[in-house]
């Protein structure tokens, strides 16, 4: 458990759109090649650590003939922002995906000293 250290608690949130590729034939639909969508998330400001981070899938859409498959997660979560990542296999098809996500961390505020 990540436990904050005082009342200055920021959160931010967004909707990612991480792939549209049923229209030109891309590697998710078609069922081939590196099956992985990356997108670089920057946080509205950022936080004092690190923040922690929940992504979740906001739509999906996908062939009803292959099996359902997917792994979506934060990753390189710093400061700034994070990786928002999607994966899948075997024979899985999706013609687009979209993901959400809320981070939760403790925040500067103007009263904060740096003797630095």
């Amino acid at each position: 458990m990540k436990k904050l250290q005082n009342h200055r608690i920021g959160v931010d949130q967004g909707d990612v759109l991480l792939f549209s590729d049923f229209e030109d034939g891309g590697d998710m639909w078609e069922g081939s090649g590196a099956r992985r969508a990356s997108r670089e998330v920057r946080f509205s400001e950022p936080y004092r650590l690190p923040p922690t981070v929940h992504v979740g899938l906001s739509m999906w859409d996908m062939d009803q003939t292959t099996n359902s498959r997917a792994d979506v997660r934060a990753e390189e979560v710093s400061e700034q922002g994070f990786n928002l990542v999607f994966r899948t296999w075997g024979d899985t098809r999706i013609a687009r995906a979209r993901a959400v996500w809320l981070s939760i961390g403790e925040v500067a505020h103007n009263d904060d000293w740096d003797i630095g």
